[in-house]
């Protein structure tokens, strides 16, 4: 009679216990790979995400640059033209047909006249200065550069403009406010264009939400939109002029945006240089977001 146990085939009564803690372990084991690489691929989609949206929202500012760039062009050739300074005469005609007194209630032409000034030079320099004191203390030196460059520049665009086109303005008997030099384009309309939607796209960068960005944007755009329209119907300049001064400004914002773009997707990649610093416990934000 044979004795064969389980002792002479190298086993153990506790065998199939040591066998299920090892298929347990490497069930946990399977497990946790999974999981770890689960989430390496949702968070390589979510840099692929926001890679893919600032890479829209680039080629959306070029498309704006370059189609501002375009209009000006197609406005300063209508205003050289009869048909363009017809329609100028018709639009300053129908919101004036009395020369110095615009359509509408008393309150309307004093609450235009107190709209234009915001796109006044003094007025702006107040505003860019409060801006920028802001800017500096929260350590967003790129946003900085980048608004003093904005106006800086906007100033140097308006003036060298007017000074390329020479056009004159309408007939003092029509202007309800002071004015200075040449009529195009229009310096408020650009000035106002460039500064608000700069400083707009700024603040959507510090906002989740879809609906605070376009918030946000629409404001600024109103704000810039009320500016132009008010120095036509103050007769302080002609429709194309104020419209010329709209496509300059978005240009010239959109083109500073890009550039800040491209600088800070390079600082990204090394520290150090002009950037903006992160707000703490956040992550870095992309332009455009």
């Amino acid at each position: 009679m044979s004795l064969w146990t389980a002792r002479d085939e190298g086993m153990t009564p506790d065998a199939p216990a040591a066998s299920r803690t090892r298929e347990g372990e490497r069930h946990t084991s399977g497990t946790v790979w999974l999981a770890m690489e689960t989430s390496a691929m949702l968070d390589l989609a979510r840099r692929a995400v926001r890679l893919a949206r600032a890479e829209i929202a680039a080629l959306a500012a070029l498309l704006v640059a370059a189609l501002g760039v375009l209009a000006f062009i197609e406005v300063a050739d209508d205003m050289t033209e009869a048909d363009g300074r017809a329609v100028d005469q018709a639009i300053l005609h129908w919101l004036q047909p009395v020369p110095g007194q615009p359509r509408g209630p008393w309150w309307l032409q004093e609450a235009a006249a107190d709209l234009t000034s915001l796109g006044g030079i003094s007025v702006l320099t107040l505003f860019a200065a409060i801006a920028l004191g802001f800017l500096l203390i929260q350590r967003k030196r790129l946003s900085a550069a980048l608004l003093v460059v904005g106006l800086v520049g906007g100033v140097a665009l308006s003036e060298g403009l007017k000074a390329l086109f020479e056009r004159q303005r309408p007939p003092a008997a029509f202007q309800a406010v002071e004015t200075l030099n040449a009529s195009f384009p229009s310096g408020h309309a650009l000035l106002s264009t460039v500064f608000y939607l700069t400083l707009g796209v700024m603040l959507t960068r510090a906002m989740p939400r879809r609906r605070l960005k376009a918030f946000v944007l629409g404001a600024a755009m109103t704000v810039a939109g009320l500016v132009g329209a008010t120095r036509v119907y103050l007769g302080a300049h002609w429709a194309t002029d104020v419209i010329a001064g709209w496509c300059a400004g978005a240009a010239w914002a959109m083109s500073l945006w890009l550039a800040a773009w491209a600088v800070q997707r390079r600082q990204a990649r090394r520290s150090g240089g002009l950037h903006d610093a992160p707000a703490p416990d956040t992550e870095p934000a992309v332009i455009g977001e």
